[in-house]
């Protein structure tokens, strides 16, 4: 690859703020749909449910199945009674803390966490969740250190189940360019309506689209749906910080292909049908854990690994995936798939045809 391709501004667009959707729509199958060919460029105007139009009977479409948690928790100070804002990135550990003596016989649970104000929250910082006294909160953490990147690791401690005190206390953790709240009814419209494995801290959005209804008009249609597993973590939303794309870090992802999925998958491959991913999370599963000849394998892994043009596709043959921001690695990924030339042009063609943009806007499919 030439130089031209390495460099952050070689990802970036003009976006008008007005673009970026701030609420679902609501029928999620309804949104806009640009069609990509990417062997010409050519583009095509049409509405998300007309997907199934373009999907052959054989075809494997590969979905992410994460369950986004309410990782979002606001919380005061110990002492101080200054508010905090604790974001759940990654689950470490399970261990009980018999020997702390902030545990006073709860559960306890470690996370690496993103806190706010991060100055101010320093090892050994108490923070109450529910209640603004220790002996009344239903939930209370320790800042036990700070990693190399400035993220926290926090200790929980907590009465009964991890996952009924943090629906009851938590957020949903919207990305930071929606400014408008969810109401906590309307929390599955930042699900996908396969969501189950639950493990993220953002939505693997391309799959928001879907319904029930429209999945099985597909699976009618002769095309095998088959799930993954990958939970997404708030990097996905930090930007790439070096010029040269090739000296960014990326942040590690668990996840998982169980050896049914990876069966039905090489099974539609070697049958002639093609695999089409939904949402570049999917395209990081199976590009982490395949072969170079294409053969998806089983298994568990945290990946990092980083996909931007010249990288050589093993295991996708299309992708459904929303617009991304300016300068992302996720716009990348995409231009690595479709070219970047191309992938830039369908952007200027969405953003004057008036698409609506990111987590709750509208979609692309590239085939």
């Amino acid at each position: 690859m030439s130089q031209e391709g390495y460099s952050v501004s070689d990802y970036l667009y003009e976006l008008p703020q007005e673009l970026i959707a701030q609420d679902p729509i609501e029928d999620r199958s309804a949104s806009r749909l640009l069609v990509m060919d990417r062997k010409t460029g050519e583009l095509s105007h049409r509405i998300f449910r007309d997907v199934k139009e373009y999907l052959r009977p054989g075809d494997c479409l590969v979905l992410n199945d994460t369950r986004v948690i309410p990782a979002r928790l606001m919380g005061v100070r110990e002492g101080t009674g200054g508010n905090v804002e604790i974001l759940l990135l990654k689950r470490l550990a399970d261990e009980a803390a018999p020997d702390d003596e902030h545990a006073g016989g709860m559960n306890s649970l470690v996370w690496e966490c993103l806190v706010k104000p991060g100055r101010k929250l320093r090892p050994g910082a108490d923070v109450l969740f529910g209640a603004e006294t220790a002996d009344a909160a239903p939930l209370k953490a320790r800042i036990v250190s700070v990693t190399d990147d400035g993220n926290r690791i926090v200790r929980f401690f907590f009465d009964g189940i991890w996952e009924e005190v943090l629906d009851r206390l938590g957020e949903m953790p919207l990305p930071p360019y929606i400014t408008h709240r969810l109401p906590r009814e309307n929390r599955d419209r930042y699900q996908t309506v396969y969501a189950k494995n639950t493990g993220s801290a953002a939505a693997p959005t391309a799959g928001l689209h879907f319904t029930d209804a429209l999945l099985n008009e597909i699976r009618g249609a002769g095309v095998r749906t088959v799930f993954v597993t990958l939970h997404v973590g708030l990097g996905t939303f930090r930007p790439v910080k070096t010029e040269n794309i090739l000296e960014h870090h990326m942040h590690t992802e668990y996840c998982e292909i169980s050896a049914g999925a990876a069966d039905e998958i090489n099974s539609a491959r070697a049958a002639g049908g093609r695999i089409i991913c939904v949402g570049t999370t999917s395209v990081r599963t199976l590009e982490t854990l395949s072969s170079d000849d294409g053969k998806v394998k089983s298994g568990k892994a945290d990946t990092d690994i980083f996909i931007y043009p010249g990288y050589r596709f093993k295991a996708v043959d299309g992708l459904i995936t929303n617009f991304h921001l300016p300068g992302s690695t996720l716009i990348m990924l995409v231009s690595a798939f479709a070219g970047r030339e191309n992938v830039l042009e369908a952007y200027r063609t969405a953003v004057d045809e008036r698409y609506r943009f990111f987590s709750f806007g509208d979609a692309m499919l590239i085939i």
